[in-house]
């Protein structure tokens, strides 16, 4: 397996993984193609996929305000569930955001995701219950 970056002519190939690892996404809004490759071009060092071969089997997109670092939609080809393959983005995640100065890495998760919340935890992270998220959207596609 390797990581590198994901160049910004990959769309196709990581909705494909998206969908294949049923990672929910906005294909009408921050998630189209014309979003992805501009946030791609804008920050080339926070889009990441590990590759077998040729073949796109995990990616991770990456967020920062310079004060904390953000893990966002991480997904893993069910073949290569139990790999390793989410272990290892998440450090390069972590090794591309500290680059940036970011000391504080963050993720979202949803409550009923059992699988990233043991990850994450593996990873070293620590789950906040006493935490609320807020949000407010343009349009439910963003």
């Amino acid at each position: 397996m390797e990581i590198r970056k994901l160049a910004s002519n990959s769309y196709e190939e990581i909705v494909a993984l998206w969908s294949r690892a049923k990672l929910p996404f906005s294909p009408r809004g921050r998630d189209s193609k014309e979003a992805l490759t501009r946030q791609m071009e804008a920050n080339p060092d926070f889009f990441l996929g590990a590759f077998e071969n040729v073949k796109l089997i995990g990616a991770v997109i990456l967020s920062c305000d310079l004060r904390k670092g953000w893990i966002n939609h991480l997904a893993v080809d069910p073949v290569y569930r139990g790999c390793g393959v989410a272990e290892a983005l998440v450090a390069e995640s972590e090794r591309t955001l500290k680059k940036y100065g970011v000391a504080i890495f963050c993720v979202l998760i949803n409550a009923d995701n059992i699988a990233s919340k043991k990850l994450f935890k593996k990873c070293g992270y620590v789950e906040h219950n006493d935490i609320l998220y807020f949000s407010k959207r343009e349009s439910n596609d963003v």
